[in-house]
């Protein structure tokens, strides 16, 4: 199988005092290249969790993550910090945009937090400016944009370093039904005709259809 992460026997848990807190237990989970894979459950059963640790924003207490067949406890901190870059776009239910910023210097700020010359992302960024649908917007500040309309600057800072996965964490939770279900299609748009494997957390058995697989966690453990 071509998988692009893999999570092996992982468990994850935090010491509050004397009390060990199991978050996540013995967790197997395998996603392929080009998936769209939804992650269900209810609040506390450790979803958003096991997102961070696939995406290499959190370390596992033990097992094995591996993203494109590398286990990230091996990588050091320059390769680890080089793939959640280069490899994962990461997008949050607070859009994370910075205010004073335009559409266009948004999306470009992973180019430049990254030191590479913006102008040979010019034709990246209309690209993905188009693929999000606010080419009437590039200098609109988020201010001037709905949160369905931010929620997609973000989505297209997500996509500026072509990323092969997306990782989404309850992406449409602070939006209205119709942009929810906008920013839905858009993420079902960009898994099928660009093949971008996307992992998405959230509440909604609505926006987990959208998927091609659905997996459901209660209590820490996959179900």
């Amino acid at each position: 199988m071509n998988y692009v992460i893999q999570v092996e026997e992982m468990n994850k848990s935090y010491k509050m005092g004397s009390e060990q807190v199991v978050v996540l237990a013995e967790i197997n989970l395998n996603i392929e290249r080009g998936e769209f894979v939804s992650i269900m459950g209810p609040s506390g059963s450790g979803k958003s969790t096991l997102l961070y640790l696939m995406g290499g924003l959190d370390k596992p207490s033990s097992g094995n993550i591996k993203i494109k067949g590398k286990e990230i406890s091996v990588m050091k901190d320059k390769e680890e910090s080089s793939i959640r870059r280069k490899d994962i776009g990461f997008v949050f239910q607070f859009y994370n945009l910075i205010p004073n910023l335009n559409v266009e210097d948004n999306i470009m700020l992973p180019i430049l937090l990254d030191g590479k010359k913006q102008k040979n992302y010019r034709k990246k960024l209309d690209e993905v400016i188009e693929i999000v649908g606010l080419s009437d917007r590039r200098k609109h500040t988020p201010r001037e944009l709905s949160g369905g309309q931010q929620q997609r600057v973000a989505i297209a800072r997500a996509l500026i370093n072509d990323p092969e996965i997306i990782l989404a964490d309850e992406p449409i939770g602070n939006l209205d039904s119709k942009a929810g279900d906008d920013i839905m299609e858009l993420f079902r748009k960009i898994n099928k005709e660009k093949g971008h494997t996307i992992i998405q957390v959230t509440h909604s058995k609505e926006a987990a259809t959208y998927g091609n697989r659905t997996v459901f966690l209660k209590d820490g453990k996959l179900q």
